[in-house]
């Protein structure tokens, strides 16, 4: 084994362990967040507001923290991140006390900056792995995050009845455990993150005129840092883009959905659990397929996912639970194929020295998406029907089938 080799097994260690926290500290907050916000505001609105107030902050953060690795490597992004994330997370707790939802929205766009330090770690992940394991690398530090997300929302109750016992509302103590999480997280990479990934990868990668001017890394904008990828590059980031829109746009409105049909707050805990499994649980063998079968296939695999889950989604009468549970779960499939693979592709598709600032446009590019996506849905929702949300979605995931199958047809010539 390599000595390479052997500091690549200890970064997915590590980043392994920052994925669990963090995904945990995500989820415990983003799990009470709505509610909490509707509660101090009196308004489902506000309550939604919330959501999109840490997708804000988690596209906000993408670009300076890529920034920041390019310059001084992954370390101190990753530590800022999770950093930024436990202090939002303390105010927003201290918004739960003081009962000011505004404080609290304004919160969570920092809180958002540890949601934007995970999708980060993914391709810390890459930074030195062998070309022909980087799909594979990326998906085991994506498949962390599935025992954080799982344990996130169970953490809440808990949280909340230790808060009590403090004499401090039960809203707070959620944030108190994120704050907590994050921080443990920002540790770990400041104690075993070391050497740090990419500054290695970069030290070993060779220095050509286009690195030195012109290069991705050199751009500011993320305009600039757009025109400079090449075709694959940008057909990676598109893929990464889409399918985490329609994940979240999808996702969004299920439970709205099946609450018209006076659906269980368990049978709709159900349903999300399997696509949020889903998502998690499969990236390894959608790494394993893009490491074998080629990145732009597998893309084009979980752009044809999605579209089959709006389809299946969509024609789901809201009482219809199991086949809205199966379209959720080929919508977690294909947002994990995209992720993966596009992410595995965005990657090579650039060198060492320019990789940062085009994965800080594709998690500004993921988090803006989710973002509107969202609010997107819930304008469709509202003056159409959900069927329509999943007609939208669907074709709008099929350009992206095109270019997939254009792309593989040319290199096969």
């Amino acid at each position: 084994m390599t000595a390479v080799e052997v500091v690549q097994r200890r970064v997915l260690r590590v980043l392994g362990v920052t994925q669990v926290l963090g995904a945990a500290g995500v989820t415990i907050g983003l799990a009470v967040s709505t509610l909490i916000a509707a509660v101090l505001s009196g308004s489902d609105a506000v309550g939604g507001l919330a959501q999109t107030a840490a997708a804000l902050g988690a596209a906000l953060f993408a670009l300076p923290a890529a920034r920041l690795a390019a310059r001084r490597g992954r370390r101190p992004a990753l530590i800022l991140g999770y950093g930024a994330g436990a202090i939002g997370a303390v105010v927003a707790a201290c918004a739960v006390v003081l009962g000011s939802w505004q404080v609290l929205v304004a919160a969570l766009v920092l809180f958002g900056a540890a949601s934007s330090a995970n999708l980060a770690a993914r391709y810390a992940g890459t930074d030195l792995a062998h070309p022909q394991r980087r799909a594979r690398s990326l998906a085991i530090v994506v498949w962390a995050a599935t025992l954080g997300a799982v344990a996130g929302p169970n953490l809440a109750d808990p949280a909340g009845q230790f808060a009590a016992r403090l004499s401090l509302p039960v809203g707070a103590g959620p944030y108190l455990a994120a704050a907590v999480l994050f921080g443990a997280a920002a540790l770990v990479v400041l104690r075993f993150l070391r050497p740090d990934p990419l500054t290695l990868a970069q030290s070993a990668a060779p220095v050509t005129p286009a690195h030195c001017a012109g290069g991705v890394g050199d751009t500011r904008g993320s305009a600039a840092v757009w025109r400079a990828l090449p075709a694959t590059g940008k057909l990676a980031l598109g893929g990464i883009t889409l399918c985490h829109t329609a994940m979240v746009g999808l996702m969004s409105m299920t439970p709205v959905h099946m609450d018209h049909a006076g659906a269980s707050l368990r049978v709709v805990g159900v349903v999300i659990s399997l696509h949020v499994a889903a998502m998690y649980a499969a990236s390894p063998l959608f790494g394993w397929m893009a490491d074998r079968l080629g990145r732009v296939p597998v893309l084009a695999i979980g752009s044809a996912l999605v579209v089959a889950a709006s389809g299946v989604a969509g024609m789901a009468p809201a009482h219809d639970a199991p086949q809205l549970a199966a379209g959720l779960t080929l919508l977690g499939f294909g947002w994990s194929a995209g992720l993966v693979a596009g992410s595995a592709l965005l990657t090579e598709s650039v060198s060492p020295t320019d990789r940062p600032a085009a994965q800080g446009l594709s998690d500004l590019s993921m988090n803006i998406g989710g973002a509107v996506g969202g609010v997107a849905a819930g304008i469709v929702v509202t003056a159409w029907s959900y069927a329509a949300l999943g007609l939208l979605v669907g074709f709008t995931a099929l350009p992206l089938l095109v270019a997939c199958l254009f792309t593989s047809l040319q290199r096969s010539r």
